[in-house]
């Protein structure tokens, strides 16, 4: 909880009692490498919290290749958010490449403190902006880069996970293969 506290103090200011209610919601749990925590066609309500450890949301085309639509790495909050809003079925997969640590709340529970505790609802509206903001960035690198430079940007933003993730799954974030990204690597 304590990384969870860390987090949520860098982007509002809590007041103890706020802190309390809102942590309270969480449960700690524990997901293995391979595991899942959204799968596309069900239908999700659970928000967590990333502690530790390598998330990806993927989906698959209608052949079964499946591309990775981005990795949640810790601090991170972690949804199918398409399903937990919309109360549709997921579109996306969310699966561990790691051994993960998670805080785990129910999604609505979150949303049902908007009106009690105002500073949920404005904590939700930092984290939508700050994803528009990296889903706007991602969308650019992918146009204006080429796949060397995008590979140097993950490996200097996200050091240490870059070793925890296969390539393959690396060569599917970029949108390349593996062998393009085996050559990627080898240059360097």
């Amino acid at each position: 909880m304590e990384d969870l506290k860390a987090y949520l103090g860098n982007l509002i200011r809590f007041t103890e009692k706020e802190l309390e209610i809102f942590i309270s919601l969480f449960s700690e749990a524990q997901l293995k490498r391979h595991d899942y925590f959204a799968q596309e066609g069900e239908y999700s309500s659970k928000l967590a919290f990333l502690s530790s450890g390598v998330m990806r949301a993927f989906f698959r085309n209608n052949s079964g290749n499946e591309y990775n639509k981005t990795f949640f790495t810790p601090p991170n909050f972690v949804a199918a958010y398409s399903s937990v809003i919309t109360k549709q079925k997921n579109l996306i997969n969310i699966q561990c490449l790691t051994d993960c640590s998670i805080l785990i709340a129910d999604f609505g529970k979150v949303v049902s403190l908007y009106k009690d505790v105002p500073k949920v609802e404005s904590l939700a509206r930092i984290l939508a902006e700050y994803n528009v903001a990296i889903k706007e960035k991602r969308e650019i690198e992918l146009v204006t880069l080429e796949a060397k430079e995008r590979y140097d940007v993950v490996k200097n933003e996200h050091p240490n996970q870059a070793n925890q993730v296969s390539q393959y799954h690396i060569a599917s974030y970029f949108g390349i293969s593996p062998t393009q990204l085996s050559r990627i690597r080898a240059k360097k």
